[in-house]
């Protein structure tokens, strides 16, 4: 990692969960983070005392992911001030409890404006950026087993999240196609179950998961520093991270 120290990265939906996870870690290796999240009181309070060696800070952008214009402000806030960026975790997401038959268009709407339409605008401007400062590059988008496959945990309805996923998988190997041949490397990576507030978030039936094998948000900031910390000549394109003990149904 010591060739990111100084380096520019963005992490969407810095505010909890796994975003926040990534962005302490990639401070606390040294690295300049900007946080994208609407709740930007929150990122500031959650990250005041996490400290890189020397040249990890972290800063704090209000953007909602799923409005067009307020990603473009702050992706131009980002190069008024910082010139480029370096790293982009695409970590912002939404899921749903809510069976199909029961839910509507909106519902519906809110799962792909954030979990694709919101991944593939940042993509695109993290990217075009990355290219016109001819920077070595990495861009990582927090997918989803359930990206893979369908009927992942018994009991659980999750809506169209899966079909989401599978959109944010097939877009990542769209632009690792279209980088081809830049200096620019794309992964996805796809946690299976992960013990964050989004099931909280969003009214999940907690008590039909509270026996199944979890992961820890750490476990998954770990595995984005270890992915950004190869040599330029590895590149891991799909990385799955099951908790031990985890299966599909």
């Amino acid at each position: 990692m010591e060739r990111w120290a100084g380096k520019i990265a963005i992490v969407t939906g810095a505010s909890s969960g796994m975003g926040l996870a990534i962005a302490k870690a990639l401070v606390q290796n040294d690295v300049v983070v900007i946080g994208f999240a609407r709740r930007k009181e929150k990122m500031q309070s959650e990250m005041q005392n996490v400290k890189g060696k020397g040249k990890g800070k972290f800063y704090a952008c209000e953007c909602d992911v799923t409005k067009p214009e307020s990603i473009e402000q702050a992706f131009e806030w980002v190069k008024n001030n910082f010139g480029t960026i370096h790293i982009l975790v695409n970590n912002a997401g939404v899921s749903s409890d809510a069976k199909f038959m029961d839910s509507s268009r909106p519902d519906w709407q809110r799962l792909f404006d954030v979990n694709v339409l919101g991944l593939i605008d940042c993509t695109k401007r993290a990217a075009r950026i990355m290219l016109d400062s001819n920077v070595e590059g990495y861009i990582i988008n927090m997918n989803s087993i359930a990206g893979h496959y369908l009927n992942i945990f018994p009991d659980c309805s999750l809506n169209f999240y899966p079909a989401s996923k599978f959109a944010s998988v097939a877009a990542t190997e769209i632009t690792q196609k279209e980088l081809y041949g830049s200096k620019i490397r794309v992964t996805s990576i796809s946690p299976g179950l992960v013990s964050t507030e989004i099931f909280d978030a969003n009214n999940f039936n907690v008590n039909a998961m509270k026996d199944l094998p979890v992961l820890e948000a750490d476990d998954i900031a770990n595995a984005v520093v270890y992915v950004i910390g190869t040599p330029q000549r590895v590149h891991i394109t799909e990385l799955i991270i099951r908790p031990f003990g985890e299966v599909k149904y």
